[in-house]
């Protein structure tokens, strides 16, 4: 690999426009062409990087044999089309969570990234963050004991999307943290919710996840909430973990707290109240820390923390919450080979 990874960014939505900053500000990488089908977001990112070069035809960026690797920040519904594309041309491949809408579709991404020879990465920011890292190593030091449930509220006033539901927008960032703080796939998915604003697509879901360990994971998702809430909360048998992302500081809490069983004949029970601790954490921009992973990955032939196999097994979280979302909230088994469309 040469020294500098030369990228290119197809979307210039939303979020397009934080991986071409991202990736400018990242030692060993350069954003070098943006495309996007609107001239007026090409205009934007022209403004606001004056370097990059834009066109309305991603096709350009798979023919230029100097760039090394793409981005996808596109609707999920194109992503399996133009990851596929991207990898017969030889580049390395990130792409935006979720990794594709069907298991199926996130089943021939990986195929495609295998018979090319090339890395795949998934843009689940979150287990990236410093503080969703110093829970998780919290977790494997036994520093709250047997996991019990997490809970976790991400709601907000908007953005709501036209073709995906809340489930599929917000969803992936709590079913890929759960999935990266227990290390195993779950056993059973539950879903139910509603459209309020839009006859066809949720703005709030409540899902249920079971595990094998007999842990429970719960997320209330919904773009219909009077404040910003972004907070996880994880019960063990020790101790409680609260991972707040919106507190500017002190973002993980650790609690002391508990419930200890006196006898099994007795019905008392003692309840234990001890210190809480904030630990230190680093305050670095996730998405920096993401990218420069990407780029130490491509670099070094390593395996990415959020791997095709990682992006494919929250597909099938989604995909289940959603079978179970149209059955009325019926319990839905999770198939870890899949549901094939």
């Amino acid at each position: 690999m040469p020294e500098i990874l030369r990228v290119g960014v197809i979307g210039a939505g939303y979020w397009g426009p934080n991986l071409v900053r991202n990736l400018s500000e990242a030692p060993g990488a350069d954003p070098v062409a943006v495309a996007d089908l609107s001239p007026e977001r090409l205009e934007s990112i022209r403004k606001r990087f004056p370097a990059v070069r834009t066109t309305t035809d991603h096709t350009e960026l798979f023919d230029d044999p100097k760039i090394d690797a793409v981005c996808i920040v596109t609707p999920v519904g194109t992503h399996r089309r133009l990851a596929e594309e991207a990898f017969r041309a030889g580049k390395h491949v990130f792409v935006e969570k979720p990794l594709a809408g069907k298991t199926a579709d996130a089943e021939a991404i990986i195929r495609a990234a295998e018979a090319a020879g090339k890395t795949l990465m998934v843009g689940h920011t979150f287990v990236y963050n410093p503080a969703v890292v110093a829970v998780k190593e919290i977790l494997d030091a036994d520093g709250v004991g047997r996991v019990q449930y997490i809970d976790s509220q991400r709601v907000n006033l908007g953005l709501h999307q036209f073709d995906i539901n809340v489930l599929w927008d917000l969803g992936p960032h709590d079913v890929s943290i759960t999935l990266y703080w227990l290390g195993e796939e779950p056993e059973w998915i539950q879903a139910t919710g509603a459209c309020f604003v839009q006859s066809d697509i949720e703005d709030v879901v409540f899902l249920m996840i079971g595990f094998p360990s007999g842990a429970l994971a719960h997320a209330h998702l919904s773009w219909l909430a009077p404040s910003k809430l972004r907070t996880m909360t994880v019960t063990g048998s020790k101790k409680m973990i609260v991972y707040d992302d919106v507190q500017a500081v002190e973002k993980v809490k650790v609690y002391d707290q508990g419930v200890d069983k006196l006898s099994g004949e007795e019905l008392r029970r003692s309840y234990r109240a001890g210190d809480i601790h904030s630990p230190r954490i680093a305050v670095t921009e996730a998405l920096q820390l993401e990218m420069r992973h990407f780029i130490d990955c491509v670099a070094k032939g390593k395996r990415p923390r959020s791997d095709g196999e990682a992006g494919l097994r929250v597909v099938r979280v989604l995909e289940a919450g959603m079978r179970s979302l149209r059955s009325g909230g019926a319990r839905v088994a999770y198939h870890p080979e899949g549901v094939r469309a």
